[in-house]
């Protein structure tokens, strides 16, 4: 799948997003009980620029609907790393492209912790996800009234299922960095709604052990319900470590993580570990409850990059083009439903 520059696609998807807004999204949460009636969706086809109300405000979410869909469709968040924002996101995964073809629904959504201007300036401006207990990349907390992101992702999810006529059963998450452990966060808090992840360079299981970094904070990530995890992590990563590190923002490794949802996820055979490509190996967990399945590749000499984006290497490291994340995720979430 080809894919445009990050900055090139951001630019092109804010001019789409300021044209072309829905006023209808603002409807109320869904009600579980409407998978089973009918409904019209109010959302056409196309990228718009979608109002969610949230906390007294309204904030525009970036939203890609596919020409063709299901009268129930897929959403697939898909979340900013730090210092970026959704409409870039959207050029870095470039999930669209495998939307359209495939019939499901992208929410783009932008973070709400500023943070300092990148050199040179990213349109829209570079923001930071509030991941419960968790600094952000400038090494601190969010301040005390700060956006409550688990909370205003899970306002996208309702109003853009009742607005989008989504199937309640198959709301997915992806993030890439900072979006990726913000994806694992709605994976602990929101497991009710989200039937699987797949962050790329992010995954997390909980936030670290402030007085053991090396290890998740059991009690911050109790999903009451089994969430599938699919991830992907170069161990070339500088950013955030393949190994770990003890910065509180990041701290134990990418093997702890996917061990740690293996357990959540009470997954009775694992790891089973195969080789992919010359670079590339995939670790699974299987017979897990629920059907939620872990896996995990890990990329060998790969760097903070999302597996198969189409741009030059840069500070970040090598991008792999021997998988594509985003083709990839799609699988595994279309063979991972929520089981009601």
């Amino acid at each position: 799948m080809s894919r445009r520059t990050p900055l090139a696609l951001a630019a092109a998807a804010v001019g789409l997003v300021a044209v072309s807004t829905v006023s209808s999204a603002g409807a109320a949460p869904a009600d579980p009980a409407a998978r089973t009636v009918g409904c019209t969706s109010t959302v056409p086809p196309g990228t718009h620029s979608v109002p969610i109300r949230f906390a007294g405000g309204t904030t525009e979410v970036q939203v890609f609907v596919p020409s063709h869909r299901p009268a129930r469709v897929p959403l697939v968040l898909d979340l900013h790393g730090s210092g970026s924002n959704g409409p870039a996101q959207s050029g870095i995964s470039d999930l669209a492209s495998v939307a359209e073809r495939e019939g499901f629904l992208v929410a783009n959504p932008t973070a709400a912790v500023e943070l300092p201007p990148s050199d040179p300036p990213l349109p829209g401006g570079g923001w930071a996800w509030n991941v419960p207990g968790v600094p952000t990349t400038a090494g601190q907390l969010p301040p005390p009234d700060a956006r409550d992101d688990v909370a205003f992702l899970a306002a996208v999810v309702d109003q853009l299922g009742a607005a989008a006529c989504v199937d309640t059963r198959r709301t997915y998450a992806t993030g890439y960095s900072g979006g990726g452990r913000m994806a694992s966060a709605l994976a602990c808090e929101l497991s009710d709604r989200i039937a699987a992840i797949a962050p790329v360079a992010g995954l997390r299981a909980g936030r670290p052990a402030p007085d053991e970094p090396s290890v998740p904070e059991v009690q911050s990530c109790t999903p009451r319900e089994p969430v599938a995890v699919l991830t992907f992590h170069g161990d070339a990563d500088g950013v955030n470590p393949y190994g770990g590190s003890d910065d509180l923002r990041w701290g134990y490794s990418a093997p702890v993580a996917v061990q740690t949802w293996a357990r959540l996820n009470d997954c009775r055979t694992g790891p089973v570990r195969t080789a992919l490509t010359e670079h590339v190996s995939l670790t699974t967990y299987a017979r897990c409850a629920g059907g939620a399945d872990v896996e995990f590749q890990r990329i060998t000499g790969g760097g903070h990059t999302w597996p198969g984006a189409d741009e030059p290497e840069g500070p970040l490291g090598p991008i792999t083009q021997e998988v594509d994340a985003s083709e990839t995720m799609w699988q595994f979430f279309e063979a991972h439903p929520k089981h009601v």
